[in-house]
């Protein structure tokens, strides 16, 4: 809170001299009155607040009068978010094989918890969410509202596309129509898999890539799997788990990226996955300056009308509990 006219505030000097002379006098009174031990009738307290309630009352309204007129505000400072910034899809594959245990709990949610920590870093930039297994479709478009994206973040399961498979290639041209209408300067996917496309309407991904490089997008890939076998569940109480072998396809997804201006990058733990994320967000910082918008709103409203409230219950007790007949 801040005073428009803080000058006003000098009127409080003279007021308190003539209210600590009044009160002074009062108490004198009281004091001298009330002592003696021949008076039949002492000086109560409660006549001395009765003699001087109006005194305190227009004491108190004059006050809040002076603070009305020193023009109290309220200031309300923001941020403003800027105008362009990164603008990031996240591209994630939800196979089945992304169920496998090698990292923990499995692929997926360590994925998913990767990603939900490098969304809270990126609080200026538009972010969207792409699924794939078989099929790829938009799970969450491009959005400042970070915490909605999370929220998708959180609904993704194993084999929720409903169709077998990596489709890669598709993944990529879905992410792509999305992004290319962005007018973001910076522009970038981050796909991980634990695969090799093996299905979709685009059987070559570096298809796609190629078309994602003519829009000046980059790709960051990650392959999100330990090498050699890793244990799956199947649900199966006679057979809790099957082995896969490890089918990652490093060399197409690191073409993918190269052919992008991006990077390919291999996570076999948790923390690996999670350094990822933290690189890809040092590499793609945005450069701004932060504005702010201040909003100022006079609230002498509230003093002026306290004082007016003061000053009525004042008058009415005057007029009846503390009345006083000449």
């Amino acid at each position: 809170m801040r005073f428009a006219t803080p000058y006003y505030f000098i009127l409080i000097i003279p007021l308190i001299l003539s209210f600590s002379y009044v009160f002074s006098n009062s108490f004198r009174k009281y004091f001298k009155i009330n002592f003696p031990l021949n008076i039949q009738q002492p000086y109560s307290l409660k006549i001395l607040i009765a003699e001087n309630i109006s005194i305190y009352g227009r004491f108190i309204s004059l006050l809040l009068i002076i603070v009305a007129l020193a023009r109290p505000q309220h200031i309300l400072r923001q941020e403003i978010p800027p105008t362009e910034g990164v603008d990031i899809m996240l591209v994630l594959d939800t196979s089945l094989s992304m169920g496998a245990e090698d990292l923990k709990p499995n692929r997926l949610e360590a994925a998913k918890k990767a990603a939900e920590e490098f969304v809270l870093k990126r609080r200026n930039d538009r972010i969207g969410l792409v699924v794939f297994g078989g099929v790829g479709f938009l799970s969450c478009p491009l959005t400042l509202d970070h915490s909605a994206v999370i929220g998708f973040l959180k609904r993704v399961q194993l084999g929720m596309t409903k169709s077998d498979g990596t489709a890669i290639g598709d993944a990529i041209l879905v992410a792509l129509n999305h992004l290319k209408r962005s007018k973001s300067k910076t522009k970038i996917m981050i796909l991980l898999t634990d695969g090799r496309s093996n299905t979709g309407i685009v059987q070559d991904p570096l298809t796609s890539a190629k078309l994602t490089k003519e829009f000046g997008i980059k790709i960051y890939t990650i392959g999100t799997a330990k090498k050699g076998p890793a244990q799956i569940p199947t649900g199966d109480p006679f057979r809790p788990y099957a082995t896969i072998e490890d089918d990652l396809n490093e060399e197409q997804l690191s073409e993918i990226a190269n052919i992008t201006g991006g990077r390919f990058y291999r996570a076999t733990s948790n923390e690996e996955l999670s350094n990822i994320y933290s690189e890809i967000d040092s590499l793609e910082k945005t450069k701004f300056e932060i504005r702010h918008t201040l909003e100022i709103s006079d609230i002498y409203h509230i003093f002026l009308i306290a004082a007016i409230l003061i000053i009525a219950a004042t008058i009415i007790l005057e007029k009846t509990i503390f009345l006083r007949i000449p």
